[in-house]
């Protein structure tokens, strides 16, 4: 039999821990405080979405308006809103739609 050099041995152990952990640090999530200190400015997020905007459109406030200009645009030009609306994916939003209807009718008790 061939004997193992002890040397070699530990060598090719600490390479396997190095690359052990430098996979985990890639497949970890990175906690918002250190991304934070990385490579982004002070004011920058890493949040979806970024932009103000659309933070605005995405709540609550921003959907009832998006739905009072939606709905302002039909009664103003029916035929430019329609053509409009061929053009969304009118499946995926009422998907979502619902879904958010049920989760946010949903009672606490109901709730797993």
């Amino acid at each position: 039999m061939t004997e193992v050099d002890p040397a070699s041995t530990i060598d090719a152990q600490t390479k396997l821990a190095q690359s052990r952990e430098e996979l985990r640090r890639l497949l970890e999530p990175q906690r918002k405080d250190s991304l934070q200190s990385e490579s982004q400015p002070a004011g920058a997020s890493s949040e979806f979405p970024r932009s103000r905007t659309l933070k605005m459109l995405m709540g609550n406030r921003g959907l009832g308006a998006l739905g009072a200009l939606v709905g302002g645009l039909l009664i103003a030009r029916p035929a430019v809103a329609l053509r409009m609306l061929r053009m969304l994916p009118v499946r995926s939003i009422a998907q979502l739609l619902i879904t958010r209807l049920f989760v946010t009718r949903r009672t606490p008790k109901d709730r797993p």
